[in-house]
């Protein structure tokens, strides 16, 4: 390879620094990273072209491709390797059992997984299926990759239904497809891979699900085996530790011991019902924003669950979104469920007729919407068929956008550091499908990035993950126990001002189109609240808790006592637990039911007019005056503070 480009099979490839390097046209990935340096060459694991992870053994054939290259210590090092493992377990299924039908088996941010057909599995099996994996593993096969004719590949999958569907739709990028071969197996396969299944760690098979294939519930339901690798034992058994937490705080166990909510036959799979300790934290969640909302000039408005689809197909949301809806007919007319909020926004503001000096008009709705998910994807409050989204849409002068958009950032940062929640950004641009000129997407995505740079905030680019009428800004956040969660969104809208015709009269008495800008603080109450559940273990905040001081009589004869105790914290959600109890149950009782603050009574108490105090998490009573500690209280539930934290008082 030379660095001067003299011939015609010379290309130019761009690095990640902006710099050129020119290589022979045909050269691999792993080519590139050698002319870079040796040790970037030794160090290879695999390579992006323009964004796509490729094997190392990719050839790059267009002039002016982004060429990264992705080391043994980056971050899409451990999903090669997973992708490999994804690899053993289907050669151990095959070994152990005959004629098993392979799907699909690609790496996930927790592990790997494999779809199989005509086979018979459960979670007994998966010993036996590990213990094979580690055999291959210890084989250290070389992982070879083979460039074949589509009409070779025909041959080598005619017993494989699922492979060969795939290896159609192949056929119609190219004339040629990848396999990769370790050992006796081979599976048709992009890549990219290890270069042997002895570079694998630690592999352990977690559990057996179902999977319908290509996520189509028309389509049969296959075995899907989960399983995850990590480059070390040590690695593995700190992964198993937060899955342990993980499960511990499940928010539909938790749900269910709090009392929270439930979901019921009688009501479908996706359709929580809340019940009052659960409603009760919502209203807290409701309130909060709301006082956020009208501080920064919202009003609130409602809308109905159902349109006529007439709407839907004006605000594009039919042509783009009709697969997610639930849609029927009523009469000679068809209606849907409202999948979104905005077209009726749009709608609201399109009744009246506004003047530059009325901008920004800014409305705000809990609205309820409605997705039709698929019923296996649904689980719990994290995918629902029903949910609720603190929704925003501002109509504003192009000229105010930033200022705008500036403003919803900070009402975000907000409300994130309120419940201690540590966030990432990242700018979502435009998706394959999707409505609108280039014009007004570029002009839309450059004015988010604008307002990301002038704040100097770090964020991604999410290569065309934003909504179908405009980029957006996501705000992703992580929990107690580390894992990621998308959450509130800012997005910017120049497509359902010119579908709706909106328009208002400017400083030259003319007509014009005012931006939209869509966006949520929470992302929706439904997912918000499971995380919360899962982020504090159900141990809530004092200003969410549904139960916020549990008064605890140590004998009949305090009863009375402990009556006028409560009512003393009236203010607050404070109840009497007046069973028949020894106070040692009661303390159990409580710490159990996770209320933040006990206050016992006694005869000492009771005959000095005071209150002892431990919370949730100490085991030590604490005497105080009964006006010190509803103050603290006030405090504390004021301030909105994340822990019971009277002993810093």
């Amino acid at each position: 390879m030379s660095q001067d480009v003299d011939s015609a099979d010379d290309i130019s490839v761009v690095l990640p620094d902006g710099s050129e390097l020119s290589v022979e046209r045909g050269a691999t990935v792993e080519d590139v990273a050698y002319e870079i340096g040796p040790g970037l060459g030794r160090d290879t694991v695999a390579g992006r072209i323009d964004g796509e992870l490729v094997s190392k053994d990719e050839p790059i054939t267009e002039s002016g491709a982004n060429i990264e290259i992705v080391t043994e210590d980056s971050d899409e090092a451990i999903r090669v390797m997973r992708h490999s493992a994804s690899h053993c377990l289907a050669q151990a299924v095959e070994r152990l059992y005959d004629d098993v039908q392979l799907a699909i088996g690609p790496p996930t941010d927790e592990g790997f997984y494999y779809d199989f057909d005509d086979i018979d599995l459960d979670e007994e099996d998966l010993a036996e299926i590990n213990a094979e994996i580690e055999d291959i593993i210890e084989a250290d096969y070389e992982i070879e990759r083979e460039e074949v004719s589509i009409e070779e590949a025909r041959e080598r999958l005619a017993d494989q239904r699922y492979k060969l569907e795939l290896l159609e739709e192949f056929a119609e990028d190219g004339e040629t497809v990848t396999f990769y071969k370790q050992g006796e197996w081979e599976d048709l396969c992009a890549g990219p891979h290890v270069e042997s299944t002895g570079e694998i760690g630690a592999v352990d098979l977690l559990e057996i699900a179902a999977a319908y294939w290509r996520g189509d519930e028309d389509n049969p339901m296959q075995t899907r085996v989960y399983g995850t690798a990590f480059e070390s034992e040590s690695d593995l058994e700190a992964f198993h530790e937060r899955r342990r937490e993980a499960e511990r705080r499940d928010h539909r166990k938790i749900g269910a011991e709090m009392d929270l909510f439930s979901i019921q036959d009688v009501t479908g799979p996706g359709l929580p019902l809340y019940h009052p300790p659960g409603k009760t934290i919502l209203r807290e969640l409701e309130s909060y924003v709301a006082d956020l909302n009208l501080d920064a000039g919202y009003e609130y408005v409602e809308t109905p669950h159902l349109f006529k689809t007439d709407l839907w197909e004006k605000s594009g949301h039919y042509e783009n979104y009709q697969d997610d809806m639930f849609v029927f007919d009523v009469g000679e007319d068809e209606y849907g469920l409202k999948p979104m909020n905005c077209p009726g926004h749009a709608t609201i503001f399109d009744d009246s007729s506004w003047s530059y000096r009325d901008m920004p008009i800014k409305y705000a709705e809990n609205g309820k919407v409605y997705r039709k998910e698929q019923s296996g994807e649904l689980s719990g409050l994290s995918r629902v068929w029903a949910f609720t989204i603190d929704d925003g849409h501002l109509f504003v002068r192009p000229e105010d956008i930033r200022q705008e958009v500036e403003q919803i950032m900070d009402l975000i940062d907000d409300v994130l550091t309120t419940f201690d929640l540590e966030y990432e950004v990242a700018l979502a641009t435009r998706p394959e499908k999707s409505v609108g000129s280039d014009e007004i997407w570029e002009r839309a995505e450059s004015q988010l990035e604008s307002v990301l740079e002038s704040r100097s905030m770090e964020y991604e680019v999410e290569e065309g993950d934003g909504a179908f009428y405009g980029p957006k800004i996501d705000f992703a956040f992580e929990d107690a126990i580390g894992r990621r969660w998308d959450g509130p969104t800012v997005q910017l809208d120049f497509n359902m001002p010119e579908r709706f015709d909106l328009s208002y009269v400017g400083e030259d008495n003319e007509d014009h189109k005012p931006v939209m800008i869509h966006r949520a603080l929470y992302g929706s109450y439904e997912r918000f609240f499971m995380v919360l559940i899962e982020h504090f273990a159900g141990n809530f905040p004092l200003w969410l808790a549904p139960e916020q001081v549990r008064v605890l009589p140590i004998s009949d004869a305090n009863l009375g006592y402990a009556h006028r105790v409560k009512n003393e914290f009236d203010e607050f959600r404070v109840e009497v637990d007046d069973r028949d109890s020894t106070i040692e149950r009661k303390i159990r009782a409580a710490h159990d039911d996770r209320v933040p603050y006990m206050i016992i009574v006694g005869d000492n108490e009771q005959e000095d007019g005071n209150i002892s105090v431990r919370d949730r998490f100490e085991e030590q009573e604490y005497d105080v005056e009964i006006d010190t500690f509803r103050d603290h209280l006030r405090s504390e539930r004021d301030e909105k503070r994340t822990e019971p934290d009277f002993l810093a008082d």
